[in-house]
């Protein structure tokens, strides 16, 4: 289910690109020592997944290779991560007929009917391009490894919860040798991961209780309000921008919900069954649950209260189709906020990650959705190439930052996010002055003739700010996020965010020209 781009108040069928096991469509496509290194890796790794299952060496080898074909037929059919980012791109309504016009080769009824999607006549196709592809791989593949790729797909999404030899060669594979990870996530971690999971909302009651006060969410409320006046003032004061486009703008950013913290309403588990001596069932009874909640949705007005997160969860988002901001309670701790600090430590730290959700709204993604969620052009014809023309700057700027050798960022990819953490600590800063103009910095408790610890409140920002992207980071994985995904490596997020505002370089009194203070720096909002 989607929201629909055009009345994002209704739920409605659809259906997407799928199918692949690497991370990304490059892995199968781009022809290099690495990159055919890792594919043998990979078809290795399928056929010692398939002697585990009971397979013969000879009979498994011959499976996964199959596997590799079939998967690389779907990944030259699949469009990339940066089209994807385009909403216009993967918006394409059609009756079901049409659908299966791109497919004729396989069931769409029977499977329609097996997955108890309830009735439609429309969906989105999101990529019909690669439904031919998936068309034609039907026809040219042999019925015994189109049951190869099966078995493959419900082997490796099963994995994880299988006795330990298939626990151990799927993390050998996926998290050791792509992501260059030298031990397993201790067992209670993953249990834990898998619990919230399943059951996210029910642990989350029990969460939240115990680790966020009512005094904290009410903090939360005052920071995020000084944070849209913040934004607002920001809007006012672009000097690129029409006064047209600006009146939009500021109904939308007046339109944003905010969602801290907790559901008002709780998810209701009672129909899931959780067995103590049955860990495989559990996960695939809590994924059956999932499927038949969200399917549940077809034909309904749009939820607004439901969340995407758990409150464990420490992590924030934007919702285009919403036009909302959700915090779940589990950022909203150290070293993001701490109810005890001064307003710099706090500004600098979960201030920024308010900053950037609100961003979202008007990046190139969410600046094409208007205040009701709808995708509808609301710049002027000038301000749109206007934008588009200092989101180039950002483009260009992060292509060039290295995270490995022979490997950079993709600015294209990265682009949202990089416009959201650029514009995010923009307005956070100004939250933080606008505190310190009202209350002044010496008023702040453990502040003597300015400083604290033997910093001004400025510094303490960007300090605080540098500690929320500090990272252990194997290059295999910096390789992998690089092309798949759309944030940028946590090095970059801190270093290519302050050298484009000036405020930096003046609290640590670096000079024009300097790497962290270039002449030529790059500003969005």
């Amino acid at each position: 289910m989607q929201q629909d781009q055009k009345d994002s108040s209704q739920q409605i069928a659809s259906t997407i690109q799928g199918g692949l096991s690497l991370p990304d469509r490059s892995y199968y496509l781009t022809e290099d020592d690495r990159s055919q290194k890792l594919r043998d890796q990979y078809v290795e790794h399928v056929a010692k997944m398939f002697v585990l299952l009971g397979d013969t060496p000879e009979k498994a080898s011959d499976e996964a290779k199959s596997v590799m074909a079939i998967e690389t037929a779907l990944a030259k059919g699949s469009m990339d991560r940066v089209e994807l980012r385009d909403p216009a791109k993967r918006y394409h309504i059609m009756s079901k007929e049409d659908l299966e016009a791109l497919s004729p080769d396989y069931d769409w009824q029977t499977y329609l009917k097996e997955v108890t999607i309830g009735e439609f006549s429309t969906l989105n196709v999101a990529t019909p391009d690669y439904f031919k592809a998936m068309n034609a791989e039907i026809d040219a593949a042999s019925l015994d490894s189109i049951k190869s790729y099966l078995r493959w797909h419900a082997l490796r999404t099963a994995a994880p919860a299988l006795s330990k030899p298939f626990v151990d060669e799927n993390f050998n594979f996926f998290s050791a040798t792509l992501q260059g990870q030298k031990e397993q996530t201790p067992r209670w971690k993953r249990c834990t991961r898998a619990t919230d999971t399943a059951l996210g909302e029910a642990v989350g009651q029990d969460w939240v209780k115990q680790y966020f006060p009512p005094d904290a969410k009410a903090n939360m409320d005052k920071l995020v309000v000084a944070l849209e006046q913040a934004l607002g003032q920001d809007i006012q004061q672009l000097p690129w921008m029409s006064n047209a486009t600006k009146v939009e703008a500021k109904a939308k950013l007046d339109a944003i919900r905010n969602k801290i913290g907790y559901p008002e309403n709780w998810r209701d588990y009672s129909s899931l069954t959780v067995k103590r001596d049955d860990y495989l069932g559990n996960v695939e009874r809590g994924q059956s649950f999932e499927r038949a909640r969200n399917y549940a949705k077809l034909g309904k007005p749009v939820d607004e209260k439901e969340w995407g997160m758990t409150p464990p969860t420490v992590n924030a988002y934007y919702s285009p189709s919403n036009n909302d901001i959700n915090f779940p309670a589990g950022i909203l701790q150290p070293p993001f906020f701490d109810n005890s600090k001064d307003p710099a430590v706090n500004c600098g730290g979960i201030g920024t990650v308010i900053g950037h959700e609100m961003t979202h709204g008007f990046d190139d993604q969410g600046s094409k959705y208007d205040p009701k969620g709808n995708v509808r052009p609301w710049f002027t014809a000038e301000d749109r190439a206007k934008f588009t023309e200092r989101t180039d700057c950002e483009v260009k700027e992060y292509d060039g930052f290295k995270v490995a050798e022979g490997q950079n960022l993709n600015g294209k990819l990265t682009l949202g996010e990089n416009t959201a953490d650029n514009g995010g600590i923009r307005i956070a800063f100004q939250a933080l002055e606008a505190a310190l103009t009202q209350q002044g910095a010496t008023a702040e408790p453990g502040y003597v003739d300015g400083k604290r610890d033997g910093y001004t409140a400025q510094q303490r920002f960007f300090i605080t700010f540098g500690q929320l992207w500090c990272q252990n980071q194997t290059e295999q994985n910096a390789r992998v996020l690089a092309k798949t995904d759309p944030h940028s490596t946590g090095e970059w997020r801190a270093k290519g965010t302050v050298r484009n505002f000036d405020e930096f370089g003046k609290a640590f009194g670096c000079k024009a020209g300097h790497a962290m203070m270039p002449v030529n720096s790059c500003r969005v909002w």
